[in-house]
């Protein structure tokens, strides 16, 4: 058998967390299989679904790198599909026709609730001789009323629902549309889904949907329901927690890599390892290691793993990323971006971050933080600048190394520590007192670069310190 997953999106809100963790889980289990993952668009809330959710789903199931096969498929294209299934559940007398209105039913669950009962539908027209002309009515799935409907679960085991506690589904509203639970059982059958993973809020849909599927003499697909996804609080996610849609993880600075890696360890383990790749992800998932409790989210985890997969990126693969954040116009003679991500990915967290250390690259300061400069720019450190510019000028060859070495001798010469001069050479090169280390910030900015940007600090700093 061919393994067969989906997931099933509603365009009526953002993908988040939970959602893009249920779509990981449903496509690292059919490629670690070789099987075959689809993706279905489940649009037939006609009022609530827009395309512009559809589009951001999309797009953050292609910037995680979740690949679907074939065609994205539309339920709201596959209607006659279901409203066939509702009439050979009413030819074979397995469905009926329901006149009862809201206040009927209203006045039913009132009665139910004063005598100490779970309100439910108690199949009232189930055995309707008399239907009305012209009366709006629903359809409804006859619901066994005996035994038991079994839920084999992969990932909490079995799970008992007694009939008689399921009430009469209705299978299709009054205004034709078939609901949730038929057109998801007809779609899964028809697309040949072998194994449903889905979370674990869907687990009192499965038995009446197992009962449809039994009904229309369609085969059961396996399911696998995993555990929610909880805030660090232990509260349902919430977007003080972190649930935003996965778009916005992109546009703070996150890695795909990063996200990837912490959704599968939310409720999934192997060992004690922490960090794997996509990759290594389809080598090892299996839903048997998925625990049966919710997971939390832990923000300072993703952003550890965030850290961790900016070091461990090629400088080449973060380029275009970096470029995006960065948002300006790099020139053929300004330094080399992949060589300036270089000497910043080690401390830099997310994107923002590594693009706010590169700017000072690109954008000369023209202003500089006053109090680095009150602390390193004492009495004879303009003296010490302007030797660095007049040795500087004469280097045959302008490099790291070189620029390193003109800086000790300087210090050396006149009985000085390096800092004394490299501090302030990196206050006036980036306008502030962080930068990668002096010696390859002069490298990549280069002799022209750099010199005109200590003569530059050296004038503002010096007329600065006149007004003051």
């Amino acid at each position: 058998m061919t393994v067969r997953t989906r997931f099933a999106p509603s365009p009526t809100g953002m993908l988040h967390i939970g959602g893009a963790r249920t779509a990981l889980f449903s496509w690292l289990y059919a490629r670690h299989f070789g099987g075959e993952f689809v993706l279905r668009i489940e649009d037939t809330d006609k009022e609530r679904s827009t395309d512009e959710a559809t589009q951001v789903i999309l797009d953050g199931m292609q910037w995680l790198g979740l690949d679907w096969d074939g065609e994205p498929v539309y339920q709201g294209a596959r209607q006659s599909l279901h409203i066939a299934a509702v009439n050979k559940l009413l030819d074979e007398g397995k469905a009926y026709k329901c006149y009862c209105s809201r206040e009927d039913l209203d006045h039913m669950r009132g009665a139910q609730k004063l005598a100490g009962k779970k309100p439910m539908y108690d199949g009232r027209c189930r055995g309707r001789d008399a239907f009305p002309d012209n009366e709006p009515y629903v359809i409804r799935f006859k619901s066994p009323s005996e035994g038991d409907t079994w839920v084999r679960d992969m990932v909490l085991g079995d799970v008992c629902f007694p009939n008689g506690e399921l009430d009469d589904l209705i299978i299709m509203r009054s205004d034709g549309t078939p609901t949730y639970n038929l057109a998801v059982v007809v779609d899964d059958a028809d697309m040949g889904i072998t194994h449903v993973v889905r979370g674990s809020d869907h687990l009192n849909n499965t038995p009446r949907q197992i009962q449809l599927y039994e009904a229309l003499t369609l085969p059961v697909p396996k399911f696998a329901h995993i555990p929610l996804i909880h805030g660090a609080d232990g509260a349902k996610m919430s977007k003080r927690h972190g649930s935003i849609a996965v778009t916005e993880y992109r546009e703070q600075g996150y890695l795909p890599a990063a996200v990837v890696n912490y959704l599968a360890r939310l409720s999934w383990s192997h060992g004690d390892d922490e960090v794997f790749s996509k990759e290594k992800l389809v080598e090892l998932f299996d839903l048997n290691a998925v625990g049966k409790s919710a997971s939390r989210f832990d923000q300072a985890k993703l952003d550890w793993l965030n850290a961790h997969w900016m070091k461990a990126s090629k400088p080449v693969a973060l380029v275009d990323e970096v470029a995006c954040f960065l948002d300006i116009e790099i020139q053929p003679d300004q330094p080399d971006l992949a060589a300036v991500i270089a000497c910043l990915q080690e401390r830099s967290k997310n994107f923002i971050d590594l693009a706010a250390g590169a700017r000072f690259f690109y954008i000369a300061p023209t202003e500089y933080q006053s109090k680095a400069v009150k602390k390193n720019f004492k009495e004879g450190t303009f003296a010490l600048l302007q030797e660095f510019i007049g040795q500087g000028e004469k280097l045959s060859v302008w490099s790291a190394e070189s620029a390193h070495a003109l800086i000790e001798s300087i210090c050396e010469k006149e009985g000085v520590n390096m800092g004394k001069l490299a501090q302030p050479i990196r206050i006036v090169l980036s306008g502030g007192p962080v930068s990668p280390p002096i010696d390859i910030t002069l490298g990549l900015l280069g002799a022209d670069e750099s010199l005109q940007r200590i003569r530059s600090g050296i004038e503002a700093i010096t007329k600065l310190q006149i007004s003051s």
